[in-house]
C-alpha cells in the first residue's frame, strides 16, 4: 500500500512540475508578430492580463489582452467570432 501511495504521489508531482514549466514565457520569435485577441483559452503564448502569468494562462477564448505568435503581416487578417486580431492589446 505504501508503494502505491509513493508512486501516485511521484506521478502527481511530476505532472504539476510539467504544468508549471509550460506556464513560462515562450521564446522570442523575431520573424513573427504578437497577435492579440486570437488565442483560445489556455493556448496563448504570453501576457493575458491581470491574474495570469504567461503562456497557457488565458482564461477565455479570444481574450483581448492575450497574444499568440503568427506569421508577420497576417495578424489583422485573422478573423475570430469576436473580431480581427490586433498587434496591440484590445481594451
Amino acid at each position: 500500500m505504501k508503494t502505491v501511495n509513493l508512486a501516485l504521489t511521484a506521478t502527481v508531482l511530476t505532472a504539476l512540475g510539467s504544468a508549471a514549466a509550460q506556464a513560462g514565457p515562450v521564446a522570442a520569435q523575431p520573424n513573427k508578430d504578437k497577435c492579440y485577441g486570437i488565442s483560445l483559452a489556455g493556448k496563448n503564448d504570453c501576457k493575458a492580463g491581470a491574474g495570469t502569468s504567461c503562456a497557457g494562462t488565458s482564461r477565455i477564448n479570444y481574450q483581448r489582452d492575450a497574444w499568440k505568435y503568427v506569421a508577420k503581416g497576417t495578424c489583422a487578417k485573422i478573423k475570430t467570432p469576436k473580431g480581427y486580431g490586433s498587434l496591440t492589446p484590445k481594451a
